[in-house]
């Protein structure tokens, strides 16, 4: 089987199961938006919380990718069944991190001035989605550990199947019936707690029952904590996970700074960035796929298949990028409609949308160089890259364009100077990126090894 033939049918496999997950946030938004305007508000600003702290944490697990894939390409089963043990450890803790900030989040809503009217109903949303957490991590590393198999599916169709109890419990919950009261948006929250919880029970069930996971020897006695494993999963995966952070946040945050423009402004913004986090989806199965394919020839010792691979995953996510993005130019006045029945919000998704575009666009290509970075231990100079472009840059500048003005720009009290800043950075980042990945793939770098010092 071809590369091609392999990245590709490994990225449709994960792209089915990513779709899956994001329609969660799809039926949440669509439910919130047909309960009322401030329910669509309070899921915005409570959404933007969690998906910050969730795809932090996620982002620390999903670095291991590399690790288990390169083991895998060494046919080191032992190995990997011991590495994936230890990841647990690191597992709990970020569990326990990610709880206590769901729990505590009326700082961060009194600092970017959430109206007072929203923060009862955000907190109690973010109370439950604190406990559906724990599942959640442990279900991204059973994700991850088939991701480096190279077998996706058995996850892929855990998550296809759960969005059938994820739907109608979210209705149920959030209009009531059947004598369940109503409970407006924490009826969401409570939904995605039983679908968190029923997957991983799943995914234990998979783990002991197939014949696939047999050679890892997974369910040997749990081992004490190693340091130097734990250690090498730290400093690959914190400087990832707060990377992922960084970007994620970069247009999370605009909720929380948006939300004092009014119920119409938050919601414009919820259906924009609802859309698009389900086209990342696409150019992040891509990079799945890609980087667990690279890993894997690095850890077979034959580095010029892990750099044909990057090419090859390259394309694929720019062609794809740009096709998508010219899709949403032609669609941007019929999006909003699928979302609310707000003749204002309809009206101002429909100008969101242009730079909603040029953002995904470069987003496809920073996606994919940032995964197989990793591949390569480079994990520091993206996170700089981050923080200076995504938060300064992108975040800064749209709140001076919105709020302050700038030069000859008057102040514009709407989402769009936000997505706008933001796709003009995500851009600059994108091409810093595609610079690092070529010269970390050159036939000159071959001073990579797997203990040396991140980058």
């Amino acid at each position: 089987m071809s590369e091609l033939s392999t990245i590709s049918r490994h990225a449709i496999t994960v792209l089915a199961g990513q779709l899956a997950v994001m329609a969660f946030g799809v039926t949440d938004t669509i439910v919130a938006g047909r309960h009322g305007e401030a329910s669509l508000a309070a899921l915005s600003v409570g959404s933007a919380i969690f998906i910050s702290v969730y795809v932090a944490l996620i982002g620390v697990l999903q670095a291991l990718l590399p690790v288990w894939a390169e083991q895998r390409g060494a046919r080191q089963t032992d190995a990997l069944g011991r590495s994936l043990r230890q990841s647990l450890y690191l597992c709990g803790v970020a569990s326990l991190v990610g709880m206590a900030i769901l729990l505590s989040p009326g700082p961060l809503l009194r600092w970017t001035e959430v109206p007072p009217a929203l923060r009862t109903e955000v907190e109690s949303y973010l109370a439950v989605l604190a406990l559906a957490l724990p599942p959640a991590l442990l279900f991204r590393i059973y994700s991850t550990l088939n991701q480096a198999l190279g077998r996706p599916q058995l996850v892929t169709w855990l998550q296809v199947g759960s969005l059938l109890i994820k739907l109608p419990l979210s209705i149920w919950f959030t209009f009531g019936g059947a004598g369940l009261p109503a409970q407006g948006v924490v009826g969401c929250a409570w939904a995605t707690l039983v679908v968190n919880c029923s997957m991983l029970a799943l995914a234990i069930w998979l783990l002991r029952t197939r014949d696939i996971y047999r050679p890892l020897h997974i369910w040997r006695r749990m081992e004490p904590p190693h340091w130097p494993t734990i250690g090498g999963f730290a400093r690959l995966g914190i400087p990832a996970g707060l990377a992922v952070m960084v970007e994620v946040t970069s247009f999370t945050l605009m909720a929380l700074f948006i939300a004092r423009q009014g119920t119409t402004a938050s919601a414009a913004h919820q259906i924009a960035a609802n859309v698009a986090a389900v086209l990342y989806m696409v150019p992040l199965s891509l990079a799945i796929a890609t980087s667990a394919r690279v890993s894997y020839w690095l850890g077979a010792g034959d580095p010029a298949r892990a750099r044909n691979v990057v090419f090859i995953g390259f394309r694929l996510s720019a062609l794809i990028g740009i096709a998508l993005a010219a899709i949403l130019l032609i669609a941007k006045n019929h999006i909003g409609g699928v979302y609310s029945a707000h003749t204002g919000v309809v009206a101002l998704t429909g100008g969101v949308m242009v730079w909603v575009a040029a953002y995904h666009a470069a987003d496809a290509l920073q996606t994919l160089c940032v995964f197989v970075l990793r591949c390569y231990r480079i994990t520091v100079a993206p996170l700089v890259v981050y923080c200076v472009l995504l938060w300064g840059a992108g975040l800064g500048g749209g709140y001076l364009l919105a709020y302050q003005g700038q030069g000859p720009w008057a102040t514009e009290p709407s989402p769009t100077p936000f997505w706008a800043a933001s796709a003009v950075a995500l851009w600059v980042t994108a091409a810093l990126f595609m610079a690092m990945l070529w010269t970390a793939i050159s036939p000159a770098a071959r001073t990579r090894a797997a203990g040396s010092p991140e980058r």
